[in-house]
């Protein structure tokens, strides 16, 4: 069962964004990372190195004792997560990747790991054309762990929906 923060428990919308700055807008539910979903990122990307993708090799060499998700699958999983946790209130017509400002990949995530995002609102600056961009600093938790996956600042346009006379 997801948790959501106060963000959803009160009025949070395009206008009232600002407002929450420095508010928790909770944790995901748990999401598997398991080898085929490796495997099939691998497949996608073309990024196949043995780390990843050669279990034996990987229980054999690897310092961590089996295959580990690539980084960026990892960060990748973020974005539906933070989408989960309400992030893009009633009154917006979208969300979009706007990019990020800082990442940093912290503890390797083992095939079959379990991962789950904690978001934080840092920032929701209005700009032009019922937009606004938020600032979340996101930790992709590893359950059992006690070092987070990674910790990124994630930046999201939010779209207004357009004037009913438009």
């Amino acid at each position: 069962m997801t948790t959501t923060g106060n963000a959803m428990n009160t009025h949070y919308s395009l206008a009232t964004a600002p407002a929450f700055v420095g508010r928790d807008f909770g944790v995901s539910d748990w999401v598997a990372v398991d080898q085929d979903r490796i495997d099939q990122f691998a497949a996608c990307t073309g990024d196949r190195q043995w780390i990843h993708v050669d279990v034996d090799r990987a229980r054999r060499e690897s310092p961590f004792g089996g295959p580990i998700a690539h980084g960026y699958l990892t960060l990748s999983l973020v974005a539906a997560m933070v989408m989960e946790l309400g992030v893009i209130p009633p009154d917006a017509a979208t969300g979009l990747n706007y990019g990020l400002d800082k990442v940093r990949f912290i503890a390797p995530v083992k095939a079959g790991a379990r991962v789950r995002t904690r978001a934080n609102l840092m920032s929701a600056e209005p700009q032009h054309g019922r937009r606004t961009l938020l600032k979340l600093q996101c930790t992709l938790e590893i359950e059992g762990e006690a070092k987070p996956a990674l910790v990124a600042e994630v930046l999201c346009m939010l779209l207004g929906k357009p004037d009913a006379g438009s």
